[in-house]
């Protein structure tokens, strides 16, 4: 299934990523994956989205005055929740010669995200 990855950056404080949510929520976003960490000052934050909800959020982000720093297409893959199917997706695409760029898990179910320079490649030898 095809999403989209927003990276969006915050300022490194409490509150900071409840704003987000709040914001997202009051425009009608359902957030599909989130994936939250800091580093030199800021919050890095990657919101998986259905593509109908990008428009909205991106919107409503720039008005809050939240910085978008990637705006990208993204795998949404099913997985099995059992030992060995992470290692197994990912050697399938290794051995595909796609380098993974950005990896993480959604909410509901289990499926992970992957980010890719090669879509085509990864599309190609995935189910």
């Amino acid at each position: 299934m095809m999403s989209t990855d927003l990276t969006v950056i915050l300022e490194h404080r409490p509150g900071e990523l409840a704003r987000l949510a709040e914001i997202t929520g009051d425009a009608g976003v359902s957030i599909r994956g989130l994936a939250a960490f800091t580093g030199e000052g800021r919050g890095v934050v990657h919101l998986l989205l259905d593509d109908q909800a990008v428009a909205p959020c991106r919107e409503a982000l720039e008005r809050a005055g939240m910085g978008i720093a990637v705006h990208r297409e993204v795998l949404r893959v099913n997985i099995e929740d059992r030992p060995c199917a992470l290692g197994e997706l990912t050697r399938t695409l290794a051995e595909a010669n796609v380098n993974i760029e950005l990896a993480y898990t959604t909410f509901g179910g289990v499926k992970v995200v992957i980010a890719t320079d090669d879509l085509t490649s990864a599309r190609a030898v995935l189910p």
